[in-house]
């Protein structure tokens, strides 16, 4: 499993609105942040006397949680389902960011609304993306011609977090955050991310040792959206898509096309699709190439407590599971049906 992305220490930049970056080492050691805002009777009571942390999205919430332990409150802006990159900051958003001693995002473009959002608070900021080696968004494997204008191709990928080494990263960054805001209690965050980042990893060594023995010719994860590509850089797959990430969510004529060539050519036995969206077109891709529609893979958002995917460590084993055996040929077109679309609500703190 490709580790070239752990470095300890980890050094973080923080943001401080007014003050210019500030670049924190592993070493530093900050006085807690005093919210400049009075607090109201919102999370800032529920979290009490811990670190009351702001993150963007369900998938950085519950790494959060995993590195904070005990210590830390985490909040996520965005609910379970919600659209992510083209999301509506709410009034409830923006008085939780201001009780908040620190917001964590995970860049690359992913939230177009960031900046807007944190731009009149006075609250640190820590992009967990920073120092990660980001992949440009490449056209699919197959497709030939100009891009339909919208395509963010050459942009940076923002769907690091699929790379459990990535993830790692981010637990590793996320430590010295908190560190830096609370170091009473930083060798405890480190130790916590130490702890989760080799269970990370361990879940993507399970990814390439299980497809080692697939022929290079048949190495291809097909997928609805182009969200894969750092999983499938780790484990050495062609990526294959129907729409690039942060597009309209609809296939061209010539991606279905070059997708369902690329399938059969190739002999891919699985093809795969989103929890987020219709899988109608993919499922045709499978008719036409005569390869499975093995289930779906979840990117974007964590499912309730009571679903498949309650924690990020659950998204990556699932969607490492589920495309193992539909590339090593243990998926049938009935193994997995698709579970139905995850209501949006509130999200969750611990």
């Amino acid at each position: 499993m490709p580790n070239f992305l752990i470095r300890r220490p980890v050094s973080v930049l923080v943001r401080r609105p007014g003050r210019g970056p500030v670049l924190v080492a592993a070493a530093a050691t900050l006085a807690l942040l005093v919210s400049a805002c009075a607090p109201t009777a919102s999370v800032r009571d529920e979290a009490g006397d811990r670190l009351l942390v702001l993150t963007t999205f369900t998938v950085i919430a519950d790494i959060a949680r995993e590195v904070g332990g005990d210590h830390v409150h985490v909040e996520s802006v965005t609910a379970v389902g919600a659209e992510i990159h083209g999301y509506e900051p709410t009034p409830s958003d923006l008085r939780r960011a201001s009780d908040a001693d620190l917001v964590l995002e995970n860049g690359l473009g992913l939230e177009a609304w960031f900046d807007r959002f944190v731009a009149g608070l006075d609250v640190p900021t820590v992009t967990l993306s920073d120092g990660i080696e980001a992949l440009p968004v490449v056209e699919s494997v197959g497709v030939e011609g100009e891009a339909p204008p919208g395509d963010d191709l050459g942009a940076p990928n923002p769907h690091a977090w699929m790379s459990p080494a990535v993830g790692a990263h981010y637990a590793h960054a996320a430590a010295e955050a908190f560190a830096a805001q609370d170091p009473e209690h930083a060798e405890a965050y480190r130790v916590n991310a130490e702890r989760y980042a080799g269970e990370l990893l361990a879940v993507g060594e399970t990814l390439t040792a299980a497809l080692a023995e697939i022929p290079a010719e048949s190495r291809v994860l097909v997928t609805c959206e182009g969200a894969f590509s750092y999983l499938a850089r780790d484990a050495g797959l062609d990526e294959v898509y129907l729409w690039p990430v942060n597009s309209e969510g609809q296939s061209s004529p010539r991606r279905m096309e070059a997708a369902i060539s690329t399938v059969r050519d190739r002999q891919v036995p699985a093809v795969f699709c989103e929890s987020t969206v219709s899988s109608d077109s993919q499922e045709q891709v499978a008719r036409e190439s005569g390869s499975t529609f093995a289930g779906v893979l979840y990117v974007d958002s964590l499912s309730e407590p009571d679903g498949p995917v309650p924690t990020y460590k659950d998204l990556l084993t699932h969607d490492v599971e589920l495309i193992i055996a539909g590339l090593t040929g243990a998926a049938g077109t009935d193994s997995v049906s698709r579970p139905s679309a995850q209501p949006a609500s509130a999200g969750a703190g611990r």
